[in-house]
């Protein structure tokens, strides 16, 4: 047999490694295929950890992420340059400070927003330290009316911050933006959450909220203020919520309300789904009585007299089984 009739025999194949297993496989999980997957994960691990810190239900602080707090005892606001970024505005969008001989006037409008929205940062941290001190003394075997925000600066901080530095529970449910950000100190690190999708970080403000309040904001507070107001018009919500919209001048200087019920856009009785507060203790009185009247009184069940667990509450397969076996990896 000649060499040109001989069969050419293949090389052997190289060794191959092990596939990674189908969770463990970023390239699908972060390709259009596991986009579901994705989905799924934002539904079942936040719920996981409320299930496992005892999070019963949340009152939900909305409010603008511009301004951070640099020196809150002279009322010093930095600008930011993105809601919730940690990367400063420019310079000239800053707000004047009492050293500077020439200032525009954007920088002198500025100066006066942030002396206001100082206030609104510290009427925001004593409102939350107030209702973390009266729901920390509700019974029960899980945690009540925990302060909630989107997790990052400004009102966000000082929801977080007020209920800290009263000793309970704080979740902060961040989104992931295109530009760097950071959740602020305040929040319970096991309650630090973090989300891609907006509509499931929305489902989770929704559907825990007992209570919203909403501190002035730009199109971020607008949208998620407007879209609780709506499932509450539309009574999708199988329960009643308490709304407080604090600072009424800055509120009814930017949105007729009355307007909309005048042009039949709303129906007058839409108006009592909302009140307005200007002072922390007002808007703790109004919570309390809403959230006393919807959520306590009357309640289903007995109440326990029983401190909370300090340790963490059993996953659901625990408590309800069945006992399936782990597997060994």
């Amino acid at each position: 047999m000649s060499d040109e009739m001989e069969t050419e025999i293949a090389p052997e194949p190289l060794p191959l490694e092990s596939a990674p297993l189908a969770y463990e496989n970023k390239d699908f999980i972060d390709s259009p295929d596991g986009r579901m997957l994705r989905i799924m994960a934002e539904y079942y691990e936040p719920q996981a950890r409320f299930r496992r810190e005892r999070i019963q239900d949340t009152v939900v602080f909305f409010g603008s992420a511009r301004f951070h707090a640099l020196d809150e005892a002279h009322e010093q606001m930095e600008l930011l340059d993105n809601t919730g970024s940690t990367k400063p505005a420019p310079p000239e969008e800053q707000p004047a400070r009492g050293d500077e001989v020439e200032t525009s006037q954007l920088k002198r409008d500025r100066a006066e927003a942030a002396v206001e929205m100082a206030h609104y940062y510290e009427a925001a941290r004593e409102l939350a330290r107030m209702m973390t001190e009266w729901s920390m003394k509700l019974p029960g075997r899980r945690h009540r009316f925990v302060i909630t925000s989107g997790g990052g600066p400004g009102i966000m901080e000082a929801a977080n911050r007020g209920a800290w530095e009263a000793g309970g529970k704080t979740i902060g449910l961040n989104i992931k933006l295109p530009f760097e950000q950071m959740p602020n100190p305040y929040i319970t690190p096991a309650l630090n959450l973090n989300f891609h999708y907006f509509f499931m970080r929305k489902y989770w403000f929704a559907y825990l909220a007992k209570a919203l309040v909403v501190f002035p904001g730009g199109f971020g507070t607008f949208d998620e203020m407007f879209e609780l107001l709506t499932l509450a018009q539309t009574q999708k919500l199988a329960k009643k919520i308490t709304v407080v919209i604090y600072g009424s001048k800055y509120w009814k200087d930017l949105i007729n309300f009355q307007m909309l019920a005048d042009k039949g856009a709303i129906s007058p009785k839409d108006l009592d789904l909302f009140e307005f507060a200007d002072t922390p203790e007002e808007a703790f009185a109004i919570l309390k009585e809403g959230l006393t009247a919807n959520h306590l009184d009357g309640e289903f069940g007995t109440r326990t007299e029983e401190p909370i667990p300090d340790t963490p509450a059993p996953s659901a397969q625990e408590v309800l089984g069945p006992d399936i076996a782990k597997t060994q990896s």
